[in-house]
């Protein structure tokens, strides 16, 4: 066994379970997937409900934005994008300060939907922060965003040992 390989051999390993960035990915899909069950009624997937959901923040939208906005990738977005335009809840319209842009917006039923499903999303957060008390709450809330931010700073880590 080399000496690198038995240092590491001899270093607790890493325990998934414990390991902070897997337990939030794993809770993230978990929120997500039960959330989905709250709208699956709706004949949305779960790319096109955030796709939906980050459109209805702002008039109109550009679809790079989008996926500036969420956890997917751009293939991802052009896929729920194209699907809820075929469904009638989003349409394109050409950008008036840049008309190589394509704006995304909500149609009216769209607009309708959003307000649907948002009323329902909200209803199963509220259930899901009810083992919080109002205080844990904002602490939590507060930490989340340490940790955000955190993230963000860290973006520049490398995990690779220095080779000195």
């Amino acid at each position: 066994m080399s000496e690198v390989s038995k240092q590491e051999a001899d270093e607790p390993g890493l325990v998934l379970a414990d390991f902070l960035p897997y337990r939030v990915v794993a809770l993230g899909h978990l929120i997500s997937r039960r959330l989905s069950r709250a709208y699956e009624g709706e004949n949305l997937t779960i790319p096109e409900w955030r796709v939906l959901a980050v459109i209805s923040q702002a008039d109109a939208m550009a679809a790079r934005d989008v996926v500036a906005l969420t956890p997917m990738d751009k293939m991802a977005v052009s896929r729920a994008v194209a699907s809820l335009e075929a469904k009638g809840l989003v349409e394109r319209r050409t950008d008036a300060r840049d008309r190589r842009v394509a704006a995304l917006v909500l149609s009216p039923e769209g607009r309708a939907m959003f307000a649907r499903v948002a009323r329902l999303a909200k209803a199963y957060e509220e259930r899901l922060l009810s083992v919080f008390s109002p205080e844990e709450r904002e602490t939590f809330k507060r930490s989340l965003s340490r940790l955000e931010a955190g993230a963000n700073a860290a973006s520049g880590f490398s995990a690779r040992p220095n080779s000195d």
